[in-house]
């Protein structure tokens, strides 16, 4: 039996997760765009107001990896995850901009056990990140792998 709060049976079609919020600084903005993404209107503030983003934005890879945070703090980290594997659309759908306050849910859309394998299950999850106005700014939806609470119980 695992000690995780989340295992694979907590997981209920149509449930929400509620993930937090994360106000989105501008140095970290530009750090990311440094290292991962060096396209200007994620570097500097006048590039970013002259683009058609309107400020200095997140790169759409620095976003998805904001809300990977807010999943791994909200329950992912407390949970029997084996991974993923793989996801079946993304889309951003407005600019994360500096200053702006994220916030994002989980909504379970599926869940089914493993054919192959017992102990392990399937959920499928559409993800949404809002900001301050209440803006969907990203939508995707992905599959994890979680196992059972009780694996001897699998049949």
């Amino acid at each position: 039996m695992t000690n995780k709060r989340w295992a694979f049976e907590d997981f209920i079609e149509g449930a929400t997760i509620p993930l937090g919020e994360k106000h989105v600084e501008a140095a970290e903005i530009v750090e990311f765009a440094r290292e991962f993404d060096m396209q200007p209107m994620h570097l500097d503030e006048e590039a970013g107001k002259n683009s058609i983003l309107g400020g200095l934005s997140a790169s759409g890879w620095h976003t998805v990896s904001m809300f990977m945070r807010l999943i791994c703090d909200h329950f992912l980290l407390d949970s029997t995850s084996q991974g993923a594997p793989g996801v079946e659309y993304l889309k951003w759908k407005k600019p994360v901009l500096a200053g702006d306050t994220i916030r994002g849910e989980a909504t379970v859309m599926a869940v089914r056990r493993s054919g192959s394998r017992p102990q392990l299950g399937f959920v499928t999850f559409r993800n949404s990140l809002y900001n301050q106005r209440n803006d969907l700014v990203l939508e995707f939806s992905n599959t994890g792998m979680f196992l059972l609470r009780n694996p001897e119980l699998a049949a």
